[in-house]
């Protein structure tokens, strides 16, 4: 089977799946540029290891197109926290965001992300449409902020308020396969945090593909009952987890809807693909790459992993601080070994803000594994009217329409703005 056929239903379908932990920092997105060369030297880390004689699967790491709000302010990606970029951001683009906060009755930053959403979002997806030809590979692209889209009369127009954390998938010609949206957001996801929309549970679908028939579980997903079950339900046999873990790898966690359930990362991390591939029903391998690195005040590292059934996978070993098990076909290593105080301490002299010289010192790799399934027999969904408008942006078929400034709102927020103001100096 060459790159591109379609899946069989009547031979097995062999395939190579890869996972990229890459390290990013705020200048991976000050530019289109330089964007572009951070993603391109992603493919170029998988280049060696992919088959030559079978599709290949690369899956990169969640909100990989995040930081691109950054775009065109230096400034902002030296201010040192999130809070203080996300106020420099919002000044900057204070005509094009202040209309969409307005008139859309959304947050500063998720209006701030909204007004930028065309440029990023044609940025982020041309350039994995790119990179998907130029390497011959299915390509999951990880994951970015996406508004919700639709076609009228050539144009690409954009529905009012709703921001998903966004998975899209990409074949080898560049077209669209399918995409998918995240269903349970972390805290810093929602509201306090870059404030995104959750997707719905029942838009969840399985793209059958020669690399499998593949369901996303993005992150804190693939923990989730609900989800795996709507992917099982669906047939899914290769689960994707692209994943961006803001902590420590060996400090504690305790997220909804249990925040009392608090363990060590990588503990927790053994109940989402490994759990689901060594224990679950139609799911057979499951890739979960990662990113690190330190980005402004916030810290990301884990260990990327594909996981499978035991019996594939029957040599022992797992994450840092848990026992050796199966069901790992592939498993970065951490950045040390040793005793649990010694790898807790490790964690925090990696840690944003730390001042120890192994600050931001991460390791990075591409892990690969040689997957094999049975014959296709899934159907492919039907697309949605969102998947319409992302497939005539990839191919050059729409155009998104410029968003004016709105310079009446403007000033009427302006105005308003100023009157709080005054206001508040004369209660003082």
């Amino acid at each position: 089977m060459t790159p591109g056929e379609a899946p069989s239903r009547h031979h097995p379908r062999h395939f190579r799946a890869l996972a990229v932990q890459p390290h990013w920092s705020t200048g991976d997105f000050t530019s289109a540029d330089a964007f572009r060369a951070w993603l391109r030297g992603q493919l170029e880390m998988s280049r060696p290891h992919l088959a030559p004689d079978r599709p290949n699967l690369v899956v990169l790491t969640e909100l990989n197109g995040l930081p691109l709000v950054l775009r065109g302010v230096p400034v902002a990606a030296r201010a040192g926290t999130f809070e203080r970029a996300a106020l420099l951001l919002f000044l900057r683009h204070l005509p094009r965001a202040l209309p969409v906060l307005l008139r859309e009755r959304v947050s500063p930053i998720r209006a701030l992300q909204l007004a930028l959403s065309a440029e990023n979002a044609r940025l982020y997806l041309e350039t994995c449409r790119d990179l998907a030809r130029e390497y011959g590979v299915y390509l999951c692209c990880g994951s970015t902020p996406m508004p919700r889209l639709r076609l009228e009369g050539g144009r690409v127009h954009r529905g009012p308020g709703v921001l998903h954390n966004e998975t899209v998938l990409i074949d080898p010609q560049g077209d669209l396969i399918g995409v998918a949206d995240k269903v349970h957001l972390t805290p810093a996801e929602e509201a306090g945090g870059v404030d995104l929309t959750p997707g719905p549970l029942e838009e969840l679908r399985v793209f059958p593909t020669p690399v499998g028939d593949l369901g996303v579980a993005i992150s804190l997903d693939a923990f989730r009952e609900d989800v795996i079950g709507q992917l099982e339900a669906g047939g899914c046999t290769v689960l994707l987890q692209p994943d961006a873990n803001g902590a420590p790898w060996t400090s504690l966690e305790g997220l909804p809807p249990d925040p009392a359930n608090v363990r060590d990362q990588p503990v927790a991390w053994l109940e989402s693909s490994w759990q689901t591939t060594t224990g679950g029903r139609s799911i057979r391998y499951a890739v979960n790459p990662m990113v690190v690195g330190n980005l402004l005040d916030l810290t990301f590292d884990g260990q990327s992993a594909i996981t499978g059934r035991a019996e594939d996978a029957p040599e022992l070993r797992s994450y840092a601080l848990t026992g050796p098990r199966p069901g790992f076909l592939a498993l970065l290593p951490w950045v040390e070994e040793g005793e649990p105080g010694r790898l807790r301490a490790a964690g925090r002299e990696r840690a944003a803000g730390s001042g120890h010289p192994w600050e931001n010192r991460y390791r990075t790799g591409v892990l690969h594994a040689d997957l094999t399934l049975p014959p296709a027999w899934l159907p492919a969904p039907p697309g949605t009217r969102h998947e319409e408008a992302l497939t005539a942006l990839l191919r050059g078929e729409a155009a998104w329409p410029r968003q004016g400034p709105g310079w009446r709102t403007v000033a009427l927020g302006a105005a308003l703005l100023g009157l709080a103001w005054h206001v508040q100096r004369r209660r003082r």
